[in-house]
């Protein structure tokens, strides 16, 4: 028989929106204020192979990829990350679990300059977060399906937490790519 206190709080939608929500508004999205065109485009690798977004006529619709990515994969610039995080991340889930806009890496308009692209993530980030708020304990437990595929049988309550992982783990490469910028030779 277990003599410990039941502890206070862990209601499962509560917990999971104030993880994300607390480093976002702490943490990451403030480390992008002042992000500038050239930062956002930087390659710092030298060689100009480095993943990044690139112009597709009138608007910048390419974002480099292949599948299977190559190993090792190519580096890539803070506007490959970001086009990620709001096109892979937000926004095509977004769309398959709350309704969104459709979206996809073949057709998305790539942001053409940093303030675009954080005007992009600070919408599909909202879009999906109150998407988020919308369910419940209940709401958590149901299967993501096809649109998750392989994991289409795993609940919602994996895929919030697998988002957020995304979103502090990309954010914080981003950081230290802006850290890299701002110490460069």
């Amino acid at each position: 028989m277990s003599t410990s206190t039941r502890g206070e709080g862990g209601d499962l939608p509560t917990v999971l929106l104030d993880q994300i929500e607390f480093h976002w508004t702490q943490f990451m999205r403030g480390r992008l204020e002042g992000l500038t065109d050239e930062e956002y485009l930087w390659d710092p690798t030298g060689d100009q192979r480095a993943w990044t977004v690139r112009p597709g006529g009138e608007e910048w619709t390419t974002i480099d990829v292949a599948i299977p990515e190559p190993v090792p994969a190519p580096f890539t610039t803070i506007a490959w990350r970001i086009g990620h995080i709001v096109v892979g991340v937000l926004a095509a889930r977004s769309h398959s679990h709350h309704g969104g806009p459709p979206a996809d890496y073949g057709s998305w308009p790539y942001a053409a300059t940093a303030q675009e692209a954080l005007d992009q993530l600070d919408r599909e980030y909202t879009r999906w977060i109150d998407g988020v708020r919308r369910w419940d304990a209940e709401d958590l437990q149901v299967a993501v399906g096809p649109a998750e595929d392989p994991f289409a049988a795993m609940s919602r309550a994996t895929l919030v937490p697998h988002i957020n992982r995304e979103l502090l783990h990309h954010l914080a490469e981003i950081g230290v790519i802006r850290d890299l910028y701002a110490h460069r030779a």
